[in-house]
């Protein structure tokens, strides 16, 4: 099945289609990541030598780098420059956007890393090609350094590709990502506004009750065949040194399929409430909530197995296709905001407290619910369409 997301340009999506690559053109894909890998690890080993020299290490400097490497080295030079040149100005990106953050002063919850090394039995393959690298011919796609693989086309193109990525997942399988010009499909427009609300419990708690999304487990549910396979790999794992068995081979296979499996349907499950979500309103308010903190927590699992961030995404992306207009909540104090009058709570309610009751008005409804009529508010839009509730004014102006 073909995937559409949001390409990192603006303006842009990514198609993403099955590949079907003979010998010959894995062969020919695995040698250029390995020349791209090492291209990888000589920057990092620059910038880190630079950064203690207190020396710059800038783009030009990288392509330079990559210029001498691959006249004074046969190896690299075998392999197309393209994929090779996109490499370095993927690292440089990196490593601005990481010390952008760090002058910035960002917590590290929200800080870009450094660029690391890619280590080879730890890397996926991973090629970027530029529109001089690549040609789509015959159903097939063209690469440079004469690879050619054919492609699985479970839907239609709907323009002429920019770019291509060529990559490969845990399971083995290789798949191309295609960058196209992005096409706004506009729904009919019906005046709802909604509000949402992340959690733990039910995934998403919004100002319509007919629009939650309740806990899926996915992983849950696949905890017992996830267990088995952790329990076979770890009888059946080789002694240092020695190979691995073909029992241990296949154990950590059927391990990484499962993962899959329940990658996808946490990702179907995202988007199919998401379109539901965009379809029936205009304007969605939801809550910029970034769920990694919650991996220090005793809900981690839980807390992953939720895939809010999934969720999230999926949404942001559904409501950018479709032209609805999407804004942002600050995610502070909304547990403690009463929708109704604006009051604030002198102190945090408790997790197990789950309804909550406002001292100032009288107000009482589920916790989750009030958090997701406070997204409205906050948003400037008033959430009585929905719950017969009309917020106080002087807080709506202000949140605008």
């Amino acid at each position: 099945m073909a995937e559409v997301r949001a390409a990192a340009e603006a303006g842009h999506a990514r198609y993403s289609y099955r590949l079907r690559v003979p010998s010959t053109a894995r062969a020919g894909l695995e040698a250029d990541w390995a020349r791209c890998r090492w291209i990888w690890n000589e920057c990092v080993a620059r910038s880190q030598k630079a950064h203690r020299d207190g020396e710059n290490c800038g783009p030009a400097r990288l392509d330079r780098m990559l210029t001498e490497a691959r006249a004074a080295t046969p190896w690299p030079a075998e392999g197309s420059s393209v994929p090779q040149q996109q490499l370095v100005r993927d690292f440089a990106k990196s490593r601005a956007k990481a010390l952008k953050d760090i002058k910035d002063r960002l917590p590290v919850t929200r800080r870009a890393g450094m660029p690391k090394y890619k280590k080879k039995r730890e890397a996926e393959p991973t090629l970027n090609y530029t529109r001089r690298g690549f040609r789509l011919r015959d159903g097939r796609l063209h690469l440079a350094g004469g690879i050619v693989v054919r492609v699985v086309w479970s839907r239609d193109l709907p323009a002429e590709p920019s770019s291509v990525r060529v990559y490969q997942d845990t399971l083995g399988h290789w798949y191309c990502s295609l960058v196209v010009p992005a096409k706004l499909q506009p729904l009919r427009s019906t005046g709802a506004v909604i509000g949402i609300d992340w959690g733990v419990k039910e995934t998403a708690t919004t100002a319509s009750d007919a629009h939650d999304l309740p806990h899926p487990r996915h992983g849950k549910k696949a905890r017992e065949k996830l267990t088995r396979y952790d329990r076979m790999t770890a009888r059946r794992k080789p002694k240092k040194g020695r190979p691995a068995s073909t029992g241990y081979r296949d154990a950590k296979r059927w391990r990484a399929k499962t993962y899959k499996k329940i990658a996808r349907q946490r990702q179907d499950t995202g988007r199919k409430w998401a379109k539901k979500v965009v379809r029936d309103h205009d304007v969605i308010a939801v809550e910029d909530f970034r769920p990694k903190f919650l991996s220090r927590t005793t809900m981690a699992r839980t807390a992953a197995d939720a895939a809010i961030g999934v969720t999230k995404a999926a949404l942001l992306e559904m409501s950018r296709k479709h032209g609805r207009d999407i804004r942002l909540v600050h995610p502070a104090h909304t547990t403690m905001d009463c929708a109704s009058c604006g009051a604030r709570t002198k102190h945090a309610l408790p997790l197990s407290e789950r309804t909550y009751t406002c001292t100032t008005c009288g107000a009482t409804s589920p916790r989750d619910k009030n958090s997701a009529r406070v997204m409205l508010v906050r948003a400037g839009l008033n959430p009585a369409g929905a719950d017969r509730v009309r917020p106080d004014r002087s807080l709506s102006d202000r949140a605008a």
